[in-house]
């Protein structure tokens, strides 16, 4: 089984980190070609591209000239505890144990503009580029003709690990397009959170974010391989709605 999550637009690299391992992400060639074209955007044509505040194109931009293929120390963190926002607050990574990350590391992946694919302890250095991003590149008119197949062949490649090839997509809509279905060579299992208001069930944007978060942490520190042990997730007074669900479409309500 393979969990997929967003990145996060936020990031924390002041904390010290926790762990002393790490990896360096698979596709840095690809990405120094994004930074490349980046460069050469002023901070109000970013403001323009990204639809972010002057104050964050001008934060942006000084990223995009300070990014560097030497990752260091100062420069550098690990990607599950680099980013912050509701997803990563759901996952609680600083809780981990040495045998949490290196499950995670086998089993939880991170969609990416900049990076594509990311495992847990990758290293990243900050940045802005959100998958929907319609950045003009030679290879097309925005990240998903740029990044084409490729994420979902290293997918693949971690799938065909995995004795049941399960991808739990826990990633919002914009990034899961990255993902060529046709081509992957797995089942996918979509688990929906959803709040009780008034009389029906509806999906609170935030909450959602943190129970995505909430079930990968759930995952990786129960061991899971099976989907099916899925069902038995009642974090945070969640719980699996048979009534709700379809085959690939696993509702949990609360409230």
């Amino acid at each position: 089984m393979q969990i997929v999550i967003s990145p996060a637009k936020t990031f924390n690299f002041e904390k010290e980190s926790i762990t002393d391992s790490f990896s360096m992400p698979d596709f840095l060639d690809d990405s120094a070609i994004l930074i490349e074209e980046l460069r050469f955007f002023s901070p109000a044509k970013l403001s323009s591209l990204m639809d972010m505040s002057p104050k964050l194109a001008d934060l942006n931009y000084d990223r995009f000239q300070k990014w560097n293929r030497v990752f260091t120390e100062t420069n550098a963190k690990q990607a599950i505890l680099a980013f912050t926002g509701a997803v990563y607050e759901g996952l609680s990574a600083r809780d981990f144990t040495d045998d949490d990350f290196s499950f995670a590391q086998d089993h939880l992946r991170t969609l990416s503009g900049l990076y594509g694919l990311l495992r847990p302890l990758d290293l990243i250095q900050p940045y802005r580029l959100e998958m929907g991003t319609k950045l003009n590149t030679a290879r097309g008119r925005n990240l998903y003709h740029f990044w084409g197949d490729k994420i979902t062949d290293a997918i693949n490649e971690s799938l065909e690990k995995e004795d049941k090839p399960v991808l739990v997509d826990l990633a919002s809509m914009e990034y899961f397009k990255s993902i060529n279905l046709k081509k992957l060579r797995g089942e996918v299992v979509t688990p929906v959170f959803k709040e009780l208001k008034g009389s029906s069930y509806k999906v609170v944007s935030f909450s959602a974010k943190w129970a995505r978060g909430l079930m990968s942490s759930y995952i990786i520190k129960n061991r899971f391989k099976d989907v099916e042990e899925l069902k038995s997730f009642n974090e945070a007074g969640y719980e699996y709605k048979a009534s709700l669900s379809s085959e690939r479409q696993w509702i949990f309500t609360r409230g």
